[in-house]
């Protein structure tokens, strides 16, 4: 009997007009000088020009305009690294309610300060000694509000594969797509849109080397959890896949490759120098495996989605010039 799944390409597809004036219809950037290095045609969906600067927009705002306006007028709550977080204070905003979002208190200062800067209220914790979770829920429950996570929701996993759709409907059918991976939801989002529009297409996940949680869980059959990451790519230190997306992405997921901080660094300064867009490591992973050659059987047309911009200028530049 087959695995109903619990996103669907219509359920992209319906997310996709609910975003339509929320979320920007990012750019698809190709290079010569990319093509001519990777030795393939490759077309970069530059989600670090979406508002908030990264993705997670789309599923934040798909899974909040979804609620009822009983559970709206209340609030929504969400922990994230960052990204997340300021993706549910600006869907927050948007739909007339408020926002609480807990936040590990090494995240980035920009991205605390840009949550704030959309009207949330930050609650920390710590990342290394602490169960995000379990934190999250139990502020939503005891604050009566909407819990949106990161990943691990359906509608939050439709939202985030519109950007697939966009980059297939611009850049027309691909060979591959090569997608960071996090929690797992862009990838899941991403599998789902682009295997219902090109079956044959390969789906190939991004991980650092130390935060190889999905790799470990594909490979195993079953989700693994490994201590929580030490990386530059803060958007994927996480410990384990979420639960739904990892039920997705071992259905439709081809391969997962790893890439080292050091080669997420020298694909910042790839973009930065020849492309001239602004990338944060975890935004730069899916272009990193691509310039390192971490793509086996590399096929001729290929889509990356560089999935965020988000990073201080501060760190941008010790990165970059270390």
């Amino acid at each position: 009997m087959a695995t109903v799944s619990p996103v669907t390409f219509d359920d992209v597809r319906e997310a996709a007009a609910r975003l339509k004036g929320i979320a920007h219809r990012t750019p698809v950037l190709t290079s010569r000088t990319l093509d001519a290095l990777v030795g393939a045609e490759v077309f970069i969906k530059c989600e670090n020009f979406q508002r908030i600067g990264a993705f997670k927009i789309r599923g934040a705002y798909n899974a909040a305009a979804q609620l009822s306006p009983e559970q709206l007028a209340k609030g929504i709550a969400a922990y994230s690294s960052g990204n997340h977080a300021q993706a549910t204070a600006l869907a927050a905003r948007e739909l007339g309610t408020s926002a609480v979002i807990l936040m590990p208190e090494d995240a980035p200062r920009s991205k605390m300060e840009a949550t704030v800067g959309y009207g949330a209220e930050i609650v920390t914790y710590d990342r290394y000694t602490q169960d995000r979770t379990a934190l999250g829920e139990a502020l939503a429950e005891d604050r009566g509000l909407a819990l949106i996570p990161p990943y691990d929701h359906p509608h939050v996993i439709a939202g985030q594969g519109t950007a697939a759709l966009e980059l297939l409907e611009d850049a027309g059918e691909l060979d591959a797509l090569v997608v960071p991976v996090g929690g797992g939801g862009l990838i899941a989002g991403s599998a789902t849109t682009a295997k219902a529009l090109h079956p044959g297409i390969r789906m190939i996940g991004v991980e650092p080397e130390a935060g190889d949680d999905t790799k470990r869980s594909l490979e195993s059959g079953e989700r693994v959890a490994i201590p929580v990451p030490r990386t530059i790519a803060d958007g994927q230190a996480l410990s384990t896949p979420g639960e739904i997306t990892f039920a997705i992405n071992q259905r439709l997921v081809d391969a997962v490759t790893l890439v080292s901080d050091e080669e997420i660094v020298q694909a910042m300064r790839f973009a930065f120098e020849r492309l001239k867009i602004v990338l944060e490591p975890s935004g730069a992973s899916g272009l990193a495996a691509l310039l390192a050659g971490r793509v086996e059987n590399l096929p001729r047309r290929i889509g990356v989605i560089a999935s965020g911009g988000n990073i201080d200028t501060e760190r941008f530049t010790a990165l970059i010039s270390g």
